[in-house]
């Protein structure tokens, strides 16, 4: 299920990356959005965060296995005309996010 508002964006996930979010975000809300910290591969001086929280006023809604990944209609921003693809690295046990 995807929510989309007069924007262009794509966010894909793969299987590893939806079991990473299951155990570390024991809810099933994770919420997506910039946050400033000086350094950034899309948007300079912000990256990609996540948090378990419920939604307020949902811009765009992915939904995955029971995981709801979502973006708050006021941080689409941050995602407008890109591909943002989340994968699990084996190597650092983390999360990657790239963007294209």
């Amino acid at each position: 299920m995807e929510k989309v508002g007069a924007f262009n964006m794509n966010i894909s996930i793969d299987e590893k990356a939806v079991r990473w979010f299951t155990d570390e975000f024991q809810n099933n809300h994770v919420r997506m959005f910039p946050q400033y910290d000086g350094f950034g591969e899309k948007n300079k001086g912000f990256s990609l965060a996540f948090s378990a929280e419920a939604p307020t006023n949902i811009g765009f809604l992915k939904e995955i296995n029971g995981i709801r990944l979502y973006v708050e209609g006021n941080d689409v921003w941050f995602f407008e005309d890109t591909e943002t693809w989340l994968s699990y690295n084996d190597e650092i046990n983390e999360i990657q996010i790239s963007f294209k």
